[in-house]
């Protein structure tokens, strides 16, 4: 790797791809490094493999921030399925980012990381795919930004990709998350060390980022419920420290450039670009899909889930309460996997 990981992942595996990877946009990368995790066995007819794609700033071990859904007797069984998670092209976890050495120069990309589109990332899910001699996804599940990149795969590969899972995700990205995108990267850009050559840079920049973006990860009944003083104080209140510690957390443990980077990369997502609109690029994606939304996700929406539902040709959808918002789908796991359960009633029984 040609760069530390802001923070240690544990059973990393890397893909490098010593040719260039021609990007959707135009240009390309000189050469491509891919993280990722398995877990489980593939079985001798290599029908058994669940692929997930994670969020925007989570990482390739699905066991670490999905682990309500992974485990023995869990949707993600490790004892039944060979479970794939990729590291997103441009984050930096494992994959070719913006603090990755450039072999042209022997320098980190830093703001010159080209524009990676969400097909982009499917096209390099793919070259994972090949390597790992895959012939068949039985599900293809992911959530948010990961839905996305589900969506893309599952165009992509429309014979190959059996079953899909989509959660709180659209056809597009909305204005209105662009504009939070936008928003995110003014933050970023107002912290004078951003463009440095460190992996670090920028990061009180990323802290006042995550900030912002958390305002629309919830909703305001949980923030109401969870982050309300219960004395008089005017000052440290709970709601400033619940802030200041997520964008904390998150300028530790991942890099400025490469967030700034991956928003870029969200703003991209139009399933139907150059393929005449979404509703038609929906049209021939076959796969069977459980769509799942969030009544009360501020981010994206219920309707973006019902115009998925409504186009894509064998798709159900499925609602779920919570007052958790957008990131419901990273704690909602019991009534995830419920819809899950029912829709793909084989995962009760299959055994490998």
């Amino acid at each position: 790797m040609s760069y530390t990981t802001p923070i240690e992942i544990k059973g990393l595996q890397s893909l490098h791809v010593q040719k260039a990877f021609e990007l959707e946009l135009g240009g390309s990368l000189p050469e491509l490094t891919i993280g990722y995790h398995t877990f489980g066995k593939l079985n001798a007819s290599k029908d058994n493999v669940i692929w997930v794609c994670h969020a925007l700033t989570a990482n390739s071990d699905v066991s670490d921030w999905w682990a309500g859904l992974f485990g023995v007797g869990n949707v993600l069984d490790p004892k039944k399925y060979f479970i794939v998670c990729a590291n997103i092209l441009g984050s930096c976890y494992g994959s070719t980012c913006a603090r990755s050495i450039s072999p042209l120069t022997g320098k980190a990309y830093g703001t010159d990381f080209p524009l990676v589109t969400i097909r982009d990332m499917a096209q390099a899910h793919d070259l994972l795919r090949k390597h790992l001699k895959i012939e068949k996804i039985e599900i293809c599940i992911g959530g948010s930004c990961g839905g996305h990149q589900v969506l893309e795969f599952a165009f992509l590969q429309k014979k190959l990709i059996q079953n899909v899972v989509l959660l709180v995700c659209g056809a597009r990205e909305t204005a209105w998350a662009i504009a939070g995108h936008e928003a995110q990267r003014l933050a970023i850009e107002a912290d004078h060390t951003w463009k440095n050559d460190e992996d670090f840079g920028g990061s009180k920049g990323l802290r006042a980022a995550r900030g912002s973006a958390l305002l629309n990860y919830r909703t305001f009944d949980s923030y109401l419920e969870r982050q309300t003083d219960l004395d008089d104080k005017t000052d440290e209140l709970r709601a400033a420290s619940y802030i200041q510690y997520q964008g904390l957390k998150l300028e530790r443990r991942f890099f400025a450039q490469a967030y700034y980077s991956l928003t870029k990369s969200l703003d991209t997502h139009n399933i139907g670009r150059n393929r005449g609109g979404t509703e038609k690029a929906l049209s021939q994606i076959t796969a069977k899909s459980l769509v799942i939304s969030i009544d009360s996700d501020l981010l994206i929406p219920p309707s973006e889930q019902k115009h998925l539902a409504s186009h894509l040709p064998n798709a159900t959808l499925k609602t779920i309460h919570s007052n958790f918002g957008h990131d419901g789908f990273l704690i909602e796991f019991e009534k995830i996997s419920t819809a899950i359960l029912v829709e793909f009633n084989f995962l009760y029984h299959k055994v490998y």
